[in-house]
């Protein structure tokens, strides 16, 4: 999986430019109609993280693949998707209306109790599509239609006001029950790999003592994807012939290679970052997988 698409590859990429307020300090936000965006012939969005939230209600057919799940839509959905899961959407339809709305993380700094990733559609795991009945497709979409009013007005708080459309939308699909018809896609075994690969690399680099490494067992990285922890080792078994512990302890030696190579912190400090509480821990730990001790790969090093 390659990098997250980034906001700014997001307009280039749409638009071929970018927009003077990407690093205003309210964050960004901004809300488009789904027609002036589609093109029939540009290549298919790839499977990927964005660094940037998503809101889109659209009318048509198609498959949303989000983190290991694929799900099958028809009709008119309501979709949320945030920065922490890889997603593509997948149409089925020639035709596709709508709208949808993008905003970074810091646009709901310290403005949404808890945070915007402590909603239930965008925490991990969660339930990412909302179908929607005409009446309740009406009512959303007038919801847009604001958001498409405000954004290019000149009123001093629009930007209070876009917030409190999106908790809107988020309220309205809270009372709503997400779309679970499930789709078992070939490649859904890979796609949770990636993912916990994904989520695996985000821990690193280790660049100061005070950080930690959290995410140390399987039942770890499962609860995290919302996912049985056997579901997730099988994946990883077929897909890569190595275990789920296995791919996390190559990962923490070759950070403790580094740190030990590369810094001048003590082992003590080290084992800590990696999570282990004690030090006789992380060397027992260490010795097992290279059979040598931090200190002495240190020294030959």
């Amino acid at each position: 999986m390659g990098k997250p698409e980034t906001l700014e590859d997001f307009y280039q990429q749409k638009f071929n430019y970018l927009p003077t307020n990407l690093q205003q300090d309210i964050g960004h936000f901004n809300v488009f109609r789904l027609e002036d965006c589609y093109d029939p012939a540009a290549k298919p969005v790839t499977y990927s993280r964005r660094d940037f939230y998503k809101i889109s209600l659209m009318s048509g057919s198609g498959r949303i693949h989000y983190a290991d799940k694929s799900i099958e839509i028809e009709g008119t959905t309501l979709m949320f998707f945030n920065p922490q899961v890889p997603y593509t959407f997948e149409s089925f339809s020639d035709d596709r209306r709508g709208f949808f709305c993008i905003f970074s993380k810091s646009f709901f700094t310290d403005k949404v109790r808890g945070g915007i990733s402590d909603l239930p559609m965008f925490a991990p795991g969660g339930k990412p599509a909302y179908s929607l009945n005409n009446e309740q497709y009406g009512q959303v979409a007038n919801v847009f239609e604001r958001m498409l009013g405000e954004i290019g007005s000149d009123y001093a708080f629009k930007y209070d006001l876009l917030r409190n459309y999106v908790t809107e939308l988020t309220h309205f699909a809270l009372k709503s029950r997400p779309s679970e018809s499930l789709y078992q896609h070939p490649d859904a075994k890979s796609r949770i790999t990636a993912v916990f690969t994904e989520l695996l690399e985000r821990q690193f680099p280790i660049e100061t003592p005070s950080q930690r490494f959290t995410m140390r067992s399987a039942k770890d990285f499962a609860s995290q994807l919302a996912v049985h922890v056997n579901h997730l080792n099988r994946a990883i078994k077929e897909t890569t012939g190595k275990t789920t512990t296995d791919l996390i302890a190559e990962r923490i030696v070759a950070e403790a290679k580094s740190l030990l190579r590369h810094t001048d912190w003590n082992v003590s400090e080290i084992g800590y970052c990696l999570g282990f509480e004690e030090p006789a821990h992380f060397n027992n730990f260490f010795k097992k997988q290279t059979q040598l001790t931090p200190t002495g790969f240190r020294i030959a090093a």
